[in-house]
């Protein structure tokens, strides 16, 4: 079984593994743990300290104000490793406390792209999105995403075929990219596949924003599908966005992160409960990480998933309440799907969330004739294409609105009040609070400048 772990080191080895210009190892944090075999081809991850912030908070929940310390007295470090199935249960409740510097040992479930069930043609084209997202609109008010990076984590962009279908030159920042260890290949120049599809589909309503190109799906396990991924890089990743949104300007912070991927079974997690489970804990390294890059100013949007009562993915297996783990973050916009029609799509998981009730937050559009990065009658489906494509969103948004200006709290309450309502009670667990309305959002900005500048 894949597992995290969690330790506390010297000060000193916890700030080597912070440094951004320092490569620490495994070997430099631990040299050896019993029962576990180490992934030296993991690099540690330094692991934020997450504190309420106000005196007598909750420790363990995530629906407050939260301080995150990365001082390397209160930091903690993540390493990789594989213990026995066997015996599993009884290590992981005796590891930590009775091995010096562990706290903690956790899941490292696998991870998979939204993908949608069933073979139902296309609804509309991504012109059609176009149009519904009021992409003119948006270009004539100067929101095209420019100086926006906007990272799309999946298995990797095909720039090329996105320029080809797109009809505009794209931009990968290979400089600002993660490649996982033991991935081969470089930014922008990976097969045709899952992320090239959410790549197009960002770039329909900010067609000049910067993708980082993070393949955290092309991980692999022996074993496992061509879909399969650790939440473990997936944690090293968003370590490493915490770098780039660290090295941008105060003044002009904008960092959108795009995820079309979730935990489907609780086969591949701990059960909920159990110390180190992910669906359901507010403490697993992955939902701190989520919620620290989302204080520094980064928009974080998961797909909803595609487990809908209607039509779901063959994989599905949570017996109830299938949006689990950070899809489900109370800091995200979690994105369900609906058709160029307005009409929510089959699949398109309902709420309440695990980690947070209100879940999906808001809709955007799905299945539409879009990439072809599976073929020219493959629509870009499920909420895999419904995630990017509100991310593309944010990210034009942002090309005015910077975090300093906006913070990602503040512009997910806006995109919940300006979205069109698909219910008569404000909120429900299909739309969420309704579908992104781009003419009310921008709307609302404007009064909002109006009022700053009063």
């Amino acid at each position: 079984m894949r597992v995290l772990i969690q330790l506390r080191p010297s000060p000193d080895v916890v700030a080597a593994v912070a440094a951004p210009d320092l490569a620490a190892t495994t070997a430099d944090v631990t040299d050896d743990l019993p029962g576990v075999v180490l992934d030296h081809s993991f690099a540690p991850v330094a692991l934020p300290r997450a504190r309420p912030a106000a005196p007598g908070g909750d420790p363990l929940s995530l629906h407050q104000p939260l301080v995150f310390s990365m001082a390397p007295e209160e930091a903690s470090v993540l390493v990789r490793g594989e213990i026995s199935d066997d015996e599993g249960s009884a290590r992981m409740a005796l590891l930590p406390g009775r091995v010096r510097d562990v706290i903690a040992v956790y899941a490292d479930p696998l991870i998979e792209t939204s993908l949608t069930c069933g073979g139902s043609p296309p609804v509309g084209t991504w012109q059609d999105v176009e149009r519904l997202l009021r992409v003119p609109e948006l270009r004539a008010g100067g929101y095209d995403g420019s100086g926006v990076a906007l990272a799309v984590c999946d298995t990797g962009v095909n720039a090329a075929h996105v320029t080809e279908h797109l009809g505009r030159d794209v931009t990968v920042d290979a400089e600002r990219s993660f490649v996982p260890a033991g991935v081969s290949g470089k930014p922008g120049e990976f097969a045709v596949d899952h992320g090239t599809m959410c790549a197009f589909d960002t770039l329909i309503a900010a067609p000049r924003a910067s993708l980082v190109d993070v393949p955290i799906l092309l991980s692999r396990r022996q074993g496992g599908t061509v879909m399969d991924g650790l939440l473990s890089d997936a944690v090293a990743a968003f370590a490493h966005l915490r770098t780039v949104l660290d090295a941008q300007p105060a003044a002009s912070r904008a960092l959108v992160v795009s995820n079309s991927w979730g935990s489907f079974s609780p086969l591949w997690d701990l059960p909920p409960g159990v110390a180190g489970n992910y669906s359901d804990s507010a403490a697993h390294p992955f939902n701190i990480i989520v919620g620290s890059l989302e204080q520094a100013g980064a928009d974080i949007l998961f797909a909803a998933g595609n487990c809908g009562t209607e039509c779901k993915d063959r994989r599905c297996a949570f017996p109830g309440r299938p949006i689990v783990g950070a899809n489900s973050h109370p800091q995200v916009l979690s994105i369900g799907g609906v058709d160029t029609n307005g009409e929510r799509v089959g699949y398109s998981s309902q709420g309440p969330g695990r980690l947070s009730d209100r879940k999906p937050d808001v809709c955007s559009y799905t299945h539409f004739a879009g990439s072809k990065a599976f073929g020219d009658d493959v629509p870009d489906s499920g909420t895999s294409a419904a995630c990017p494509v509100a991310a593309g969103l944010v990210a034009a948004i942002r090309t005015r609105w910077p975090a300093s200006r906006l913070t990602p709290s503040q512009l997910r309450t806006l995109m919940h009040r300006t979205a069109e309502d698909r219910s008569t009670v404000g909120f429900d667990y299909d739309y969420g609070y309704g579908i992104a309305d781009t003419a009310a959002l921008l709307a609302a900005l404007r009064r909002r400048e109006e009022r700053l500048r009063a």
